[in-house]
């Protein structure tokens, strides 16, 4: 018990080790789809249509209620807050894909994230971001057949995905970067 303990110990601490962003124009011009091309389920049940948010940036991140990330929560209503009026949305994920870290269901989500971080941003219904049952849009932003941009894999909670007016993916945020990285502000605000 206690090697497996150490074992899961030394796999989040390499997952946390990486603090990057990757931002680089899209080559999109082989690809037709697009961000715009996804209807969800948001965290209330109801549809949740991607083409509402032609013209504007998205940041689009997976989220855990019962991670070391959790806090990032926070950092990010302060950036929506911040630039939700020009033209910046950020959109989350729930997943339990890392360790069980998101048991909870929509309701306890939502309830969790709004008393805990006055969340405010569009949560949507819990999916899965990697495996067999990864779910479509994930597939589409993990994939370079699909997005034009290039292959990823989600590591773990809080990876954020950038992607630009157009729909089109232009960035890699890894969980470990907070937020308000001076590269994302940058790329918000150009």
């Amino acid at each position: 018990m206690k090697q497996i303990l150490i074992l899961i110990v030394f796999i989040s601490f390499l997952s946390c080790k990486n603090d990057s962003v990757i931002i680089a124009q899209n080559n999109s011009e082989n690809i037709e789809q697009s961000i715009y091309q996804f209807k969800v389920k948001d965290i209330d049940g109801n549809e949740f249509d991607f083409s509402t948010l032609k013209g504007k940036k998205l940041m689009i991140v997976n989220t855990a209620s019962k991670c070391g990330n959790t806090p990032q929560y926070e950092d990010l209503q302060k950036l929506y807050d911040t630039y939700k009026n020009q033209n910046f949305v950020i959109i989350g994920f729930p997943s339990n894909n890392f360790l069980s870290q998101e048991p909870g269901s929509d309701q306890e989500i939502a309830q969790f994230c709004k008393e805990n971080y006055g969340v405010t941003f569009p949560m949507m219904s819990k999916i899965s971001v990697k495996g067999k049952d990864m779910h479509e849009i994930y597939q589409f932003l993990t994939q370079k057949s699909k997005n034009g941009f290039e292959d990823s894999k989600v590591k773990w909670n809080f990876q954020k995905y950038l992607i630009d007016e157009n729909g089109f993916v232009v960035g890699i945020v890894s969980s470990k970067t907070l937020p308000n990285n001076e590269k994302v502000i940058s790329w918000i605000e150009k």
